[in-house]
């Protein structure tokens, strides 16, 4: 056989990265860690891509990743010199309710659990802007049983409670619930007859909830499914004129992206999300700019991390004197984002006020949250030394935690555990290891 042609498609992008042999095995092993499938790749693999010789198929993918995340820019298959993959994925080209069904049915099917799980968060994901999604939706089959309004309020209301019950119990609680919801009422009523407006109706009541369903994914740690759900909620959002839900789940990929260390997606993300929405009521608009404050700041831009900041405020202010919506974001969300950009800034001691501040303010629906954000509290308690005042706000945190199932609660409480191991001469920190040992036992053994 014939020794394969030098790939100088993948070469170029090699040497673009400015990395050595080494660094780029690397980089692809920390992405294989990442997805669940650690990798043990070193020089001479690298050394044979760059001669022509393939990655194995599941390996590509983190390649190309791994050129994404060091380029700044989307790297296709075609860039790197690879055949596309040979089970295209059902992204925006397929028809929007059968990538969904697809999407939906592989959620469901426990023998899928572990291959979703494994999916990588990908800056190189492209997101389709307002106008490649507006009015656009692929045309489907109909002729099934036709549909009213009062359905697409039942899925409305239905999409309200779960989200009720993601807020409580967390995401590993209520997302089979919203998978399985969608798949066999949600689409079966996208592909139904149903005069225009009510269709416009039920996509975007279907918009909103995948992009739900997106957040309770990021919630239990499976990103590569939450960014599939996303990209359906703004397919969706699009081919309903659905503006309100279409820069939500913009916001909610950049608060995915930052969350995960990665400032400039979400930076990316952020804006596009408040270029998207340029008639914003002030509520919105404080809830856009918080996040691209945040965001701003995690990108080491101090400037305009305040200017965002101050607009989110100026817009709060406008918002709570009127007429107030419950459930949106509201005071103590601002505050959540006062706290991280102090934080990301440097000033812990500031952060620590405002995250106080917000736990107080916080409506007591938001278990999840509250579970999440006093062991936020207490890390940067315990940073600056203040063991007890740290121990007291992680004894808050499990007072919550045996009523949420959250992958996000769970990392917390790890996080905890570790931290703490440092101080258990201290009686306060030994009562608090004893306690964490009681009330999560699955997490800690």
């Amino acid at each position: 056989m014939a020794a394969p042609e030098p790939n100088a498609g993948f070469d170029r992008l090699y040497r673009e990265t400015g990395w050595s042999l080494r660094r780029f095995a690397q980089e692809v092993n920390r992405l294989g860690t990442e997805r669940g499938t650690p990798l043990r790749y070193r020089e001479p693999s690298v050394h044979q891509w760059l001669k022509g010789h393939l990655p194995k198929e599941p390996v590509r993918p983190l390649v190309l990743e791994a050129l994404s995340r060091r380029l700044g820019r989307p790297v296709t298959h075609l860039d790197a010199g690879f055949p596309p993959p040979s089970d295209a994925d059902t992204g925006p080209s397929a028809a929007t309710v059968e990538g969904l069904l697809d999407l939906g049915h592989q959620d469901m099917d426990p023998s899928r659990r572990g291959v979703l799980g494994a999916g990588l968060f990908s800056v190189a994901l492209t997101v389709p802007g307002w106008p490649d999604v507006v009015g656009r939706m692929e045309a489907v089959q109909r002729g099934l049983a036709s549909y009213g309004m009062p359905d697409v309020e039942m899925v409305i209301a239905m999409t309200e409670r779960i989200s009720e019950l993601d807020d409580q119990f967390g995401g590993r609680t209520a997302r089979p619930m919203a998978a399985a919801f969608l798949v066999n009422t949600v689409a079966p009523y996208l592909r139904a007859d149903a005069p225009e407006d009510i269709c416009q109706a039920m996509m975007s009541a279907a918009s909103d909830l995948c992009y739900l369903t997106g957040y309770m994914a990021v919630d239990e740690g499976i990103h590569g499914l939450a960014q599939r759900y996303y990209l359906k909620a703004l397919e969706l959002a699009g081919a309903s004129g659905d503006h309100l839900t279409y820069c939500t789940t913009l916001r909610g990929m950049s608060v995915q992206a930052v969350d995960l260390g990665h400032g400039q997606e979400a930076l990316r993300l952020g804006d596009a999300a408040a270029a998207a929405s340029p008639k914003a009521g002030p509520r919105m608009r404080a809830f856009l700019a918080g996040q691209q404050a945040h965001a701003s700041a995690r990108t080491g831009d101090r400037t305009n991390a305040l200017r965002y900041l101050r607009e989110a405020e100026v817009a709060m202010e406008k918002a709570e004197s009127q007429a107030r919506t419950f459930g949106s974001y509201d005071p103590s969300s601002l505050l959540y984002h006062v706290s991280q950009v102090r934080y990301e800034l440097g000033d812990v001691a500031g952060s620590i006020s405002a995250m106080k501040e917000s736990d107080r303010l916080r409506h007591g629906v938001y278990r999840r949250a509250r579970v999440r954000h006093r062991c936020t509290l207490a890390e940067r308690q315990l940073q600056l030394g203040h063991l007890e005042a740290a121990c007291q706000a992680w004894n808050l945190a499990l007072d919550d935690y045996p009523h949420v199932r959250s992958g996000r609660a769970d990392d917390r409480i790890r996080t905890m555990n570790t931290r703490i191991r440092s101080y258990l001469k201290h009686p306060v920190a030994r009562e608090l290891h004893e306690r964490a040992r009681l009330v999560a036992p699955a997490i800690l053994s």
